[in-house]
């Protein structure tokens, strides 16, 4: 894992979030845990050569931040907003989590199947918290304070974990660092506030939820990229463009690439984006 100071930890490498972790002397914080198997066990095993996990977080609900919880299970008590708890490991008619997480396993981790659960056993007992908290949350362990901050945007539950010792923040998936942002279901109009609010943090590091570890400088890189997104397709809509066109003609591929393994996603993305932005405008909703 990358050391981005003494007790903070971080993947950048992997498909799926940027798993963390943040030792203290009582013992260590994981901060969303890895989609892929065998890396969400060596990094469960690297954890604890550190000292005893206290608390696993989740900064939001999607898959690749949560489904490393069924290895974590019995580590410490599990952390996430009622956002998070609401939409754990959604099944949907457009996306089962669970089968988006197998669909990686051939391809990103192998060796993983060999302890992927079934579906039965997953579900049973898939890592949900044991703590679940509304608005903000603060956890004290050792010297250090973990500020748990309601950043809803990408999604409903989205937080963002303030160390203020490390002077590090983890924003989840409020910022994609070089690789491009997923919308999908979000509010862009609380995500930019998200991003006002994490401006106000005193940091020297920005952990996002994909991509290469930042400064406080990208923030305004990923509210151009949201705001862009917004205005092309409102653009669209005011020059009577229809749903097909806009998807077909509104897109930022060239601007940044898929994050880690997902280079074949690049047109849902684009697909996504678009048309989730333009069914918005048009019933007269905030994208």
């Amino acid at each position: 894992m990358q050391k981005v100071t003494p007790n903070v930890f971080t993947d950048t490498t992997l498909r799926g979030c940027n798993p963390s972790m943040v030792a203290t002397s009582d013992g260590v914080v994981i901060i969303d845990t890895p989609q892929l198997p065998t890396r969400a066990v060596a990094m469960r095993q690297e954890a604890e050569a550190l000292g005893p996990i206290r608390y696993v977080i989740n900064t939001e609900h999607h898959v690749d931040h949560i489904f490393g919880n069924f290895y974590f299970r019995g580590a410490g008590p599990i952390v996430h907003h009622q956002g998070v708890a609401d939409n754990f490991m959604e099944v949907t008619p457009s996306l089962d989590s669970f089968d988006y997480a197998h669909e990686a396993i051939p391809s990103d981790d192998p060796e993983g199947e060999a302890i992927f659960p079934d579906r039965e056993t997953y579900f049973a007992d898939p890592g949900r918290a044991d703590i679940v908290f509304t608005g903000d949350l603060t956890i004290s362990l050792g010297s250090h304070n973990f500020e748990l901050i309601h950043t809803p945007g990408h999604t409903p539950g989205q937080i963002a974990v303030h160390v203020p010792q490390e002077r590090v923040v983890f924003t989840g998936d409020t910022i994609f660092s070089e690789c491009q942002t997923w919308l999908m279901g979000s509010n862009v109009t609380q995500w930019l506030a998200a991003l006002d609010r994490i401006s106000q943090l005193d940091v020297d590091w920005v952990i996002p939820g994909h991509g290469p570890v930042v400064t406080s400088a990208y923030l305004a890189r990923q509210r151009a990229n949201l705001v862009d997104w917004v205005q092309a397709v409102a653009d669209a809509v005011a020059n009577g463009w229809s749903r097909e066109e806009t998807v077909a003609k509104v897109n930022f591929a060239e601007r940044y690439p898929v994050d880690v393994g997902q280079g074949y996603m690049m047109d849902h993305i684009q697909t996504l984006n678009a048309g989730s932005i333009w069914d918005k405008l048009t019933a007269g909703r905030p994208a």
